[in-house]
Formats: C-alpha cells, sequence, structure tokens
C-alpha cells in the first residue's frame, strides 16, 4: 500500500494553531508524528511519501503541491495530520473526511477504534468527537484516493498537548494500526 501522509501547516510560512504557554507549533508536532508515522508504516510494509508544504494545491507555486503530489504518484490513501485548537478547554479527537459512507469513511473507522482506544489507555477523559464530514477542505476535495484529515488532539488545551508531545509513539502506532486495518479489510 502507497501511503501519502502531509503534515499540515510549514514551519517559518505558517505555524497552524499554537500553545502560547507550552511553546508549542502545529506544524512541528504534526511533522514529527508524522516522520514516527512513516517510520512505523514502512516497518509494516507500506510504501510511504511525506509532504509538508503550504501549497495544498496551486495557491503558492514557490512550494511543493501537496495535492498533486499525492495524485501523481499515485497514492493509495492520503492522511493529513494537524492539530486542533478551540478555546484551551476543549479536548478530543476526531477524523475528517468529505463522506463518511464512502472508502474514506471506512479508513477514518479503523483509524478512529484505533487511535480512540489508545488515547482512552493514556487519559480516560480524553473524548472521541467522531467522525465529522467536511466538504470544503482542499485536501478531501482534491485528491483522487481516500483521504481524512486528522485532527490528533487541541494543541491550544495543556493536557492534550502534553500527549502530543509526550506520547508521539503511542499515537503513531495507533495511526499506523488503523491504516493496516483498513488494508486488511480491503484484502
Amino acid at each position: 500500500m502507497k501511503v501519502f501522509i502531509n503534515p499540515g501547516h510549514m514551519p517559518g510560512i505558517d505555524s497552524g494553531a499554537v500553545n502560547g504557554h507550552l511553546l508549542l507549533r502545529e506544524c512541528d508536532i504534526v511533522l514529527s508524528l508524522g516522520r514516527l508515522l512513516a517510520s512505523k508504516l514502512e516497518s509494516a510494509g507500506c510504501t510511504v511519501m511525506l509532504l509538508q508544504s503550504d501549497n495544498l494545491c496551486g495557491e503558492a507555486p514557490a512550494f511543493p503541491n501537496v495535492c498533486h503530489a499525492a495524485n501523481n504518484w499515485p497514492a493509495d490513501i492520503f492522511i493529513s495530520m494537524h492539530c486542533n485548537a478551540y478555546n484551551t478547554t476543549v479536548r478530543g479527537t476526531e477524523i475528517l473526511c468529505r463522506k463518511e459512507k464512502s472508502q474514506a469513511g471506512i479508513l477514518a473507522q479503523h483509524i478512529r477504534q484505533q487511535l480512540s482506544k489508545t488515547l482512552h489507555g493514556i487519559d480516560s477523559d480524553i473524548p472521541d468527537r467522531g467522525i465529522k464530514e467536511r466538504l470544503d477542505l482542499i485536501v478531501l476535495n482534491h485528491t483522487v484516493m481516500p483521504a481524512i484529515l486528522i485532527e490528533v488532539a487541541f494543541i491550544d488545551n495543556d493536557a492534550d498537548a502534553r500527549i502530543l508531545v509526550e506520547k508521539q509513539n503511542s499515537l503513531a502506532s495507533a495511526i499506523a494500526r488503523g491504516i493496516t486495518d483498513y488494508w486488511c479489510h480491503l484484502n
């Protein structure tokens, strides 16, 4: 299986969400998490391409085009990784896809099961915010393979942020298990 990993945002250009209290940037967290995920998937026999760029679909031509790269490779699945932010009190994980009743929705469900189970084992208070349909996201609209966007946790919530920093190996393992579960489901 060919897995395209897109850690969201881009250091030096767009940091994404931040936790000013803990001095954390979304772009750094998801790049580190994406690299761990890539390593785990490669160990499981997957071929992986990882691209973090401020050009999702042609809007910043100075940087590599994420959707174009994924489509032309071509990837079997597309995983965009992000950290959520809201008001410092909201917590949890959620996965976004265009349509829940689709291959992307099935992929999201497999990852959700593994990630939710892992997070609950780390902190029983962290909520599973579910799978949400989003029709307005570039990476979900301009990719030709099943594509999802994982909001791993809320970076602006200190408890979630600590998990994002201290439990990256567990998070990457859970996401990798969800991806391989999906692949087994197909075959």
